[in-house]
């Protein structure tokens, strides 16, 4: 994948966090919560200034520099062509874009946006970025444990 790709394809990923969190600032704060599937699942406004589960609640500026420095780092191990394979490649994308969408809530918020809230289980409301690093992060583990040789047609292509 090339560079140019990559950068479109954060910047669609992170433009989609932001909107559903603006969204969510505008229609769903001033009402507390918004069902989406009853007794299943709503959108809740949260403030959150930790991170997973609210841990290390109040630390933003740690958290700023811990995610800075993990998007910075993933961006170089993709562009100086370290991923192994395709699979690798998407998680990282995913990974960053996440983080990227929640550093930009706290830099400009000093809190995340929260939102996503599970009824029937007690879980963390969480948001799109979150997912993306989630999904990211299931992804990177399986391209490590379960795909091997793309490494070379990977690069052929970027």
């Amino acid at each position: 994948m090339t560079i140019t790709v990559t950068i479109i394809v954060v910047a669609l990923l992170v433009g989609f966090d932001q909107l559903t969190k603006y969204l969510v600032l505008t229609y769903v704060k001033p009402v507390d919560a918004v069902p989406v599937i009853d007794k299943i699942i709503q959108f809740r406004y949260t403030e959150n200034t930790g991170a997973a589960f609210s841990i290390f609640s109040d630390k933003t500026w740690l958290l700023s520099i811990f995610t800075g420095v993990m998007i910075v780092a993933g961006l170089l191990y993709l562009f100086l062509g370290k991923a192994d394979n395709k699979l690798q490649y998407a998680a990282i994308i995913l990974i960053i874009s996440g983080g990227i969408g929640n550093l930009i809530d706290r830099l400009a918020r000093g809190f995340v946006i929260d939102f996503i809230e599970y009824l029937f289980m007690e879980y963390a409301v969480f948001n799109v970025a979150d997912i993306l690093v989630t999904i990211g992060a299931v992804l990177l583990v399986a391209s490590v444990l379960f795909v091997k040789g793309e490494k070379d047609e990977l690069h052929h292509n970027s």
